[in-house]
């Protein structure tokens, strides 16, 4: 019996993708769509006024290793790379090969527990384009860009070099204005002040404001908010729902409130909001920029890999001593965000 047959890149990518057709999409999917090119150089990739994207130089290990996430030295100096793998060892192999020959019931939940960590892999790929999406729209500090570091790799890349971005389009309220001092706050002028400034500059009027629950809950509280309930529907509350609060928010805004609340876990099993506490994001309609992807060294050399969701190179390598296979996921992936001028990101508390 071949081992190998069970756990081929094709297999594996079907599996995936019937597993992943009820998958809930990342927010950042459909703002940053995926495209792909073979290769990619950084002047396709642009951030604020149409520039290309300033990369911060980093070292990078000379040899790769198993689990190193280095490429090409080409793809090195321009695309971040991902690549991350887990392996069926001696004792796996014999596990599933006695299971099969003895006719083993246990043997479909065996198979089934290496494609799961197969998806987990792809899995982890996906969460890499979103949290360089989330990054781009929610940067805390005002700097616009791209930061992960991890496995002694440091990717940074600067979306605004020069500061254009955070004079304009970056909004911090203060003292009394902030959305946490719910008898003094005024969100409704707040969202008013900044959607008027994006359109009088660029020409494009904000259709969205993206959050998380946690600040979305604060609206619920503000004094501002309630009154208008009372004056639209006559109704006197000393609290509103997030539905009531939803329909006079975005009757009187004339603008769609996103409510983003996925989380992830970085390198070091830490797990991260991907929308931070106390920060709204003002976006147009429609897509703000592209999910790029290059071609990795596994999709280059094509033996043995196939792509799933875009990019995403799933490998299969067989060592012949030990005896083991490696299943291995990769990607070289950054956005392009064409939009970012006309997004803004108020940090309200």
């Amino acid at each position: 019996m071949d081992f190998m047959s069970f756990f081929t890149p094709e297999a594996l990518a079907v599996h995936y993708t019937e597993t992943a057709s009820n998958r809930i999409p990342y927010m950042g999917e459909g703002l940053f769509p995926a495209k792909k090119k073979a290769g990619l150089d950084l002047a396709w990739i642009k951030g604020s006024k149409g520039l290309p994207i300033s990369l911060m130089p980093s070292a990078f290990d000379a040899q790769a290793t198993y689990r190193d996430r280095i490429g090409v030295s080409k793809l090195e100096t321009e695309m971040p790379f991902f690549r991350e793998g887990f392996k069926i060892k001696e004792k796996d192999r014999q596990d599933i090969l006695r299971a099969l020959d003895s006719n083993d019931k246990y043997a479909q939940s065996i198979i089934a527990r290496i494609f799961d960590d197969a998806d987990q892999l792809v899995e982890g790929a996906l969460v890499v384009g979103e949290r360089m999406r989330m990054q781009l729209l929610f940067p805390e500090n005002g700097n616009c860009g791209i930061v992960i570091k991890a496995n002694g790799v440091d990717y940074t890349y600067n979306y605004d070099p020069t500061g254009a971005w955070k004079e304009t389009n970056y909004f911090t309220l203060t003292g009394d204005d902030k959305w946490d001092a719910p008898s003094t706050a005024h969100p409704f002028d707040d969202v008013e002040t900044v959607k008027n400034t994006i359109a009088e500059r660029t020409g494009v009027t904000p259709a969205m404001l993206l959050m998380n629950n946690a600040t979305y809950l604060k609206l619920t509280k503000i004094n501002d908010v309630k009154n208008r309930y009372m004056t639209i529907t006559g109704a006197a509350l000393g609290y509103l729902t997030p539905a009531e609060l939803r329909k006079v928010f975005e009757d009187t805004s004339e603008m769609r409130i996103g409510v983003y609340n996925k989380q992830y876990k970085d390198e070091g099993g830490v797990a991260h909001k991907f929308v931070p506490d106390g920060y709204v994001a003002v976006i147009p309609a429609g897509a703000l920029g592209n999910t790029w992807y290059g071609t990795t060294p596994e999709e280059a050399d094509g033996t043995n890999t196939t792509l799933v969701n875009t990019g995403v190179s799933l490998t299969t390598v067989k060592i012949d001593h030990p005896v083991n296979t490696n299943i291995i996921a990769s990607e070289i992936v950054l956005p392009s965000y064409e939009q970012m001028d006309n997004v803004a990101l108020m940090k309200v508390y």
